[in-house]
């Protein structure tokens, strides 16, 4: 296990936490996604896995447990980086907040995948 003593000491799952919140943030009901439920849903259901992923598979306790779920999680980040791609195409997000994010979304997963890579050693 990490030397964390909880997943909320884990900066990956401090930073998926902004995340969720940012991706709430970036669509809202006002903005030009509000009506687009499959988009919101799908999105936000990705950006939500990211987190919780990371803080199931700490808490299963077993390094090869937590090393799955992180690889799922990481598979989440790219879920949602895809994701700001159609949210830029659609009009959804600006180029620069859609590449901003995409940006951060890369250096989580960079996070989880050397977390993954430690635990399996």
């Amino acid at each position: 296990m990490s030397a964390a003593r909880s997943f909320e000491d884990l900066w990956i799952w401090q930073t998926a936490r902004v995340l969720v919140k940012d991706v709430y943030s970036d669509f809202g009901g006002d903005s030009l996604a509000g009506r687009d439920f499959a988009f919101l849903n799908q999105i936000r259901r990705a950006a939500m896995s990211v987190m919780n992923n990371i803080a199931e598979g700490f808490e299963r306790g077993s390094n090869a447990d937590f090393a799955n779920f992180l690889r799922i999680s990481r598979g989440s980040c790219g879920e949602v980086r895809s994701m700001f791609y159609t949210a830029e195409d659609l009009g959804y997000a600006a180029a620069a907040q859609a590449n901003e994010r995409r940006e951060k979304l890369k250096q989580l997963a960079a996070g989880i995948e050397a977390l993954r890579t430690h635990l399996k050693a």
